[in-house]
């Protein structure tokens, strides 16, 4: 399946090369919340083909008191802890290879390793990360659904949906799980995509209340995940 829908795929002019995709200024950048650490959404991340690149563009971008990030890409075991280190260079964001049993926290982006699902769940009224040795979940592993499913159980609308370029469709229905709980949910355009698979099956399902370029995401990314004062310890 997925040798064809590579041939299927058409690849877009206009990809990031890896050398570009961190900031050029790599200073921490500045807060974009009242109080530093405080009053964030978690924020849920997917990608697959180019998500790479994207990924390195998007928490490069972010401050070091930004939102607590959740990443989902699709990459072989072996990969992702190295994978993690790259982010954490990027930019001023903390970023992790998750292990489970991390707390959900602002300033840390944990990456699902290759062999594992990452999902969270609710423990006495915190966030918290747990990471299944399971099976492939429609073929792939770590999946973007079981990231995205599991965020709209456990935070609902105080949480944020990101999906970026990517070949198939694993996280379109999470994606629509996460805006049907609340969430506000984010998809890339098709010009900005290496592949417009998993963002467009999002788009087309009516997942994504925006449909953004690359370029664009950080900044409404940092808009959705602050936390409305309403909503601060509501859980």
């Amino acid at each position: 399946r997925a040798l064809r829908a590579a041939a299927r795929a058409r690849p877009r002019a206009g990809a990031l090369a890896f050398g570009d995709a961190c900031p050029r200024d790599p200073s921490p950048s500045p807060s974009a919340s009242g109080r530093p650490g405080e009053g964030w959404n978690v924020v849920a991340v997917g990608a697959s083909t180019g998500g790479t690149e994207a990924l390195h563009a998007v928490l490069g971008a972010l401050p070091a008191d930004g939102p607590c990030i959740l990443v989902a890409q699709h990459m072989p075991p072996g990969f992702t802890q190295a994978f993690a280190r790259s982010l954490d260079a990027c930019g001023a964001l903390e970023v992790r290879e998750a292990a489970g049993g991390e707390e959900v926290r602002p300033g840390l982006a944990l990456v699902a390793p290759g062999d594992g699902h990452l999902r969270v769940e609710r423990v006495r009224g915190r966030l918290v990360t747990r990471v299944e040795r399971g099976g492939r979940i429609e073929g792939v592993r770590p999946s973007v659904d079981a990231l995205f499913r599991s965020v709209a159980a456990a935070a609902g609308a105080e949480a944020v949906g990101v999906l970026l370029t990517g070949m198939g469709a694993d996280g379109a229905e999470g994606l629509l799980e996460m805006r049907r709980a609340g969430a506000h949910t984010v998809a890339q355009d098709e010009a900005t995509s290496v592949v417009w698979g998993m963002p467009g099956a999002a788009a087309a399902r009516g997942a994504a209340a925006e449909v953004l370029p690359l370029d664009r995401i950080p900044a409404a990314l940092l808009r959705a995940a602050r936390r409305r004062p309403a909503a601060v310890g509501a859980r």
